[in-house]
């Protein structure tokens, strides 16, 4: 996936005719869409986990929500970013984890039920959460309007999640036949919106390009190292300490794009960010996974190295 985002993130970057023909109002579609197909995945089970698992859900969502935003806020500062590129990196921080953690902590050999529970978890209170820390962080730079944003999550996220649970209810030999094709169609719409993103964006890019990226992948990095650090201290097992790296790490950066489109439009660069963190966040991912993997093998061979010794 993140091949395929790359080639069209480039392709939009040097042809942007190839891609400006989509307006721009095509990202809350197909973002719903994606989300829809996220509620069609998930099952009670996902959030039995929250309620079974209080303690590790509420470790994850305050480091979800207080390391990514703080991350982002310092680092408009370090760089001294202008405002719209600030906008849109206080967005990307702000946003709960995004659905593509899971399949990254499933390959990571991390704690993939922690993970789902997470991301749903962070999912049903970004309504609340994300408005209200952009207005923290960002409203000293522009007004923020918290109650409309709050709706417009409403609307984008959690409504086509509602009506994917209810599909999965009622119509299940339906749902049973689409789900194996939602990761494809997941791959496309990201890569789409990211290529339209860029494409309305490519001469402002050109000039801005190299300290988004910069950015966005020191706020990746800080953000799965961190998470991690955070199970490490908290003295959690390490399929707990690799799912919370990779669900503090990986953003829902569709979403801040989303609202960037819906509530920034007066600031076009603002919706970068969260086109390039979707890029980023897909590569960073999958070298973490092998990282994390090889760690893994090595801890388990080691580890029965010393049991082998111990009963010699």
């Amino acid at each position: 996936m993140g091949v395929i985002v790359l080639m069209v993130a480039a392709l939009s970057l040097f042809v942007p005719a190839s891609l400006t023909w989509l307006g721009t109002w095509i990202i809350n579609p197909m973002l719903g869409i994606i989300m829809f197909g996220m509620g069609l995945t998930l099952s009670p089970q996902d959030f039995r986990i929250v309620l079974s698992r209080p303690k590790d859900i509420l470790i994850g969502c305050l480091t979800q929500f207080t390391v990514m935003p703080l991350l982002a806020w310092g680092l408009t500062k370090a760089f001294a970013l202008p405002q719209e590129l600030a906008i849109g990196v206080i967005l990307v921080g702000c946003c709960p984890g995004g659905t593509a953690s899971n399949v990254i902590t499933y390959l990571a050999k991390g704690d993939l039920a922690l993970s789902v529970g997470m991301t749903a978890a962070s999912t049903l209170l970004a309504p609340l959460l994300t408005p209200l820390l952009i207005w923290l962080l960002a409203g000293t730079m522009v007004d923020v309007h918290t109650s409309a944003m709050l709706m417009s999550i409403v609307y984008i996220v959690i409504l086509p999640i509602v009506c994917g649970l209810l599909c999965q209810r009622f119509i299940p030999r339906l749902t049973e036949s689409i789900t194996p094709y939602l990761p494809a169609f997941s791959s496309i719409a990201v890569a789409l919106t990211v290529g339209i993103v860029v494409a309305h964006n490519a001469d402002r890019l050109m000039t801005a390009g190299l300290l988004v990226v910069l950015i966005v992948m020191i706020h990746n990095l800080l953000g799965l190292g961190i998470g991690y650090l955070v199970g490490r201290l908290l003295r959690l097992q390490q399929p707990k300490c690799v799912a919370l790296s990779i669900e503090v790490g990986m953003q829902n950066s569709g979403l801040a794009t989303s609202l960037a489109v819906m509530h920034f439009a007066a600031f076009p660069l603002a919706t970068i960010p969260g086109a390039v963190f979707s890029v980023w966040h897909n590569i960073s991912g999958a070298i973490v996974a092998r990282i994390y993997t090889t760690f893994a093998v090595s801890f388990q061979s080691h580890h029965k190295h010393n049991i082998n010794i111990t009963s010699t």
